[in-house]
């Protein structure tokens, strides 16, 4: 299967209450680069063959002219034949990139780590908020199956939301709740990594108690059987990451998605 390049995406414009995500990209980049990161996945796959490189476009600060480079950069690497992971900068990012994706592959299957279901019609008078790429993404057709894991804050109007589209939401002890035929189709997976609990992934900028594990999100990487058509990493603020342990959750995350990319 094809190889993963990496692109990341600084961009934290259309955060709500705090920002920071816009410095993540640049952080995993040195960390994931650096000779003391191993240079395997935990079963072995070499990164230098996984991964064909790691990219950071200049993004503009207009939020569409933005949205419309995030989704050329993604087709440019779908393009070339390689499987697009993704270092944000807020969630707001994986509207255009599902956008991308499905001109390529028609509607998709996304696997959605989060706290929160990211339903929103509109947050704060924002249509393409962080909390709102899965409103824009459904009803521009782009999703075919949706299940949301890990989510514990939400509320009545995302919860319509997640009926009117049939989006599964799935709380923190639900992970045997992800119907088995998911993993055998088509997926991509998006990581909020507020859905991880603090304990795990502190440097976010809206962390909720009561989240997965780490482990919990490599195991789902793990399940996957059917083809994996790309992936985004998103949230993570280095302002609010003590000793760099969630940038390096990232890290991690980011070898076993390229690895996964390469076994197919």
């Amino acid at each position: 299967m094809p190889p993963a390049r990496i692109s990341g995406f600084e961009w934290d414009a259309s955060s709500s209450h705090a920002r920071g995500a816009a410095l993540g990209p640049g952080v995993v980049r040195r960390l994931l680069t650096s000779e003391a990161s191993s240079g395997y996945s935990i079963g072995l796959i070499p990164m230098a063959e996984a991964i064909t490189g790691y990219d950071i476009p200049a993004l503009p600060e207009d939020g569409a002219a933005a949205r419309a480079m995030i989704e050329r950069t993604i087709a440019e690497t779908l393009a070339r034949g390689e499987t697009p992971i993704s270092v944000g900068g807020d969630h707001s990012i994986t509207f255009p990139i599902l956008t991308a994706i499905a001109a390529k592959y028609g509607r998709v299957n996304v696997m959605h780590i989060d706290a929160h279901p990211d339903l929103h019609v509109q947050y704060e008078g924002d249509r393409f908020s962080h909390a709102c790429p899965f409103a824009r993404a459904h009803e521009a057709g782009l999703i075919e199956n949706h299940v949301a894991i890990g989510v514990r804050c939400s509320d009545p109007h995302q919860r319509a939301q997640a009926q009117k589209y049939g989006a599964l939401i799935l709380g923190t002890d639900d992970l045997a709740g992800v119907p088995a035929q998911f993993f055998d189709a088509p997926i991509y997976m998006t990581i909020d990594l507020d859905g991880l609990d603090p304990a795990f992934a502190p440097g976010v900028s809206h962390p909720e108690p009561g989240g997965l594990s780490t482990r919990d999100v490599l195991g789902l990487v793990r399940r996957i059987k059917g083809p994996f058509i790309g992936a985004d990493i998103v949230e993570l603020n280095p302002e609010r990451d003590p000793m760099l342990a969630t940038a390096r959750v990232v890290v991690r995350l980011v070898k076993e998605l390229a690895a996964k990319a390469l076994e197919g």
